[in-house]
């Protein structure tokens, strides 16, 4: 497996099974107040807390999360830009090959604060992104369950 050149925050590489697939949810968290340019969506206001970002890695988990994980990296995705600025504290997957991406969000949706548009450019979502004071973990956990996903924790800061 090829590891990352510069990890973000001390990381460590996810390590899994190349053709391990489906939807994950990068949980993050924001010590203070950040206005953040991101991509087409212009400035955004992100309070302090925690987030909870749904992404899907139908092609594979290992190389996506890793590069959610490098700090130096064209960004390309909307969540590219906040991570630049976020701490990225875990992240939780659920393996599939079907695409659960929406419907985790849809979950996330009715459970949590949402950043409209945010992640959403491809579907009728109104965000990928949600919002919460307090740690997000359960609620996340609660999603993929709600869906039928077995939720697996696959990296949490500091952790190797």
């Amino acid at each position: 497996m090829a590891v990352p050149i510069k990890l973000r925050n001390n990381t460590s590489p996810v390590r899994t099974d190349s053709a391990t697939r489906g939807s994950y949810v990068l949980l993050m968290s924001l010590t203070e107040e950040r206005t953040v340019t991101v991509g087409g969506l212009g400035l955004i206001c992100f309070s302090h807390g925690h987030y909870a970002y749904v992404g899907s890695a139908l092609g594979g988990f290992r190389s996506r999360l890793n590069r959610h994980l490098r700090s130096e990296k064209k960004p390309h995705w909307h969540i590219d830009y906040l991570l630049e600025k976020a701490v990225l504290d875990a992240i939780i997957t659920g393996e599939t090959r079907e695409k659960t991406e929406c419907a985790i969000a849809r979950e996330l949706d009715q459970r949590l604060d949402s950043v409209p548009g945010f992640g959403a450019s491809d579907c009728r979502c109104r965000s990928h992104l949600f919002f919460g004071a307090g740690d997000t973990r359960t609620t996340v956990v609660s999603a993929f369950e709600g869906i039928g996903l077995e939720p697996r924790l696959k990296y949490v800061r500091g952790q190797c």
